[in-house]
This record gives C-alpha cells, structure tokens and sequence, in this order.
C-alpha cells in the first residue's frame, strides 16, 4: 500500500480563488524572544486543498460538522478528462454507475497552479453535476472549483442538493490507478461553510 498526498501546501502567497483572502502568517511566539515557536495563520475556509459545505452556496444546506467523519473515507475513481481552457465537463466523460462514492476529475489543471491561468480552469457543466448529484457521488477536482470563476454556481448548486460533497485544489493525480481510497479530512471547524483538508490517496 501506498500513500499519495493530494494537497497543495498552504503557506502566504499561494493562490487563492479570486477575490477571497489571501493566506497571511505572523510570527506570535519565536525561540528568541519567549524560547518556543508559534506561528499565527489568517486564511478563508476555503484556502488550498478544501472540501465545500452545502452551506457554501445554499443558506440552508448543512454545515461541513453535520457529516460524520466516516463520510470523509472514500472509495473513490479515477475520472480522466481531456479537456482545454475554461471548457464544461459534460456527462459523457462520466463512467458507468458503479459503487464509487467520490469521483476524482483528473483534467491535469493542478500544473498551472501558482500561474493566472489556474483560473481559466474546466469545470463541471451542471448536467455533469447533475449525474453525479442523482447516483450521491461526492467530486474532486484538481482546479480551484467545479464552477467557472465569475459563473453562477449551477454545479455547486446541483450538486449541493443531495448533500453531495466537493473537494477542490487536489493535485498529483496523473500517477493514480482508476480506483483507490481516498481519505479527505477536513478541520474539525464549527458550522463551516468548509475547511482545508489534507486529502490523501491509498492505492494498494
């Protein structure tokens, strides 16, 4: 068994989707001045490598704590797009239903992360997100959403009303088999709209 980590480090500077706050850090604490190290990070629920809430987007959807952790074990495919800028992912690219509970869109975005053009991203048309929605599968997606920037949410929107999960700013998922586990821990914040995660891949 091997372990893959899918997670962008979150430290200042790194991308964030347009618009949100940017990742800050200040030193609290240093060895030199009270003999230990403490560093204080300011950054949005949504920073790096996170998973979204329904609360995200749907003033009365669930909250990221409403979900037992057990939801964030996944056994999860691999789902391979060849796809150009700022192009919709429509249904066909999906696989045959199967009993997969996250579905892991590879479009190979995550190498232009930390370039503006990150945000020029493929993303889930809604009919997409629609097909995913009606068989309960969660999606991940190496970009930073399953909308496009400025769009009108229609993905998250489907999806979001079967309680269905998104993780998004994955990276490293040209090297994963069709299927794997997918373990994608949130932080344990209190009536999230959503957390970064340190989202993992098990391939055996």
């Amino acid at each position: 068994m091997t372990l893959h980590d899918l997670s962008h480090p979150i430290e200042p500077g790194m991308p964030t989707y347009p618009g949100d706050p940017v990742v800050e850090t200040y030193p609290n604490a240093t060895h030199e001045e009270e003999g230990f190290s403490l560093t204080a990070f300011g950054l949005s629920t949504h920073s790096g490598t996170h998973v979204d809430a329904p609360v995200h987007v749907e003033p009365d959807g669930k909250s990221l704590d409403a979900f037992p952790v057990e939801r964030f074990r996944y056994d999860a495919r691999l789902v391979r797009c060849d796809v150009e800028s700022e192009e919709a992912i429509g249904p066909d690219a999906l696989p045959p239903r199967d009993d997969a509970e996250l579905y892991v869109f590879d479009t190979g975005w995550s190498q232009h992360w930390g370039d503006i053009s990150y945000f020029e991203h493929p993303y889930l048309s809604p009919e997409c997100a629609s097909v995913c929605a009606d068989r309960g599968v969660d999606v991940a997606v190496d970009g930073p959403s399953v909308d496009p920037v400025g769009g009108d949410l229609m993905a998250h929107h489907e999806l979001f009303r079967e309680d269905c999960l998104v993780i998004e700013n994955v990276r490293g998922l040209a090297e994963l088999p069709d299927r794997f586990t997918v373990h994608a821990y949130p932080l344990p914040l209190g009536d999230a709209d959503g957390a970064p995660a340190r989202v993992v891949a098990e391939v055996e």
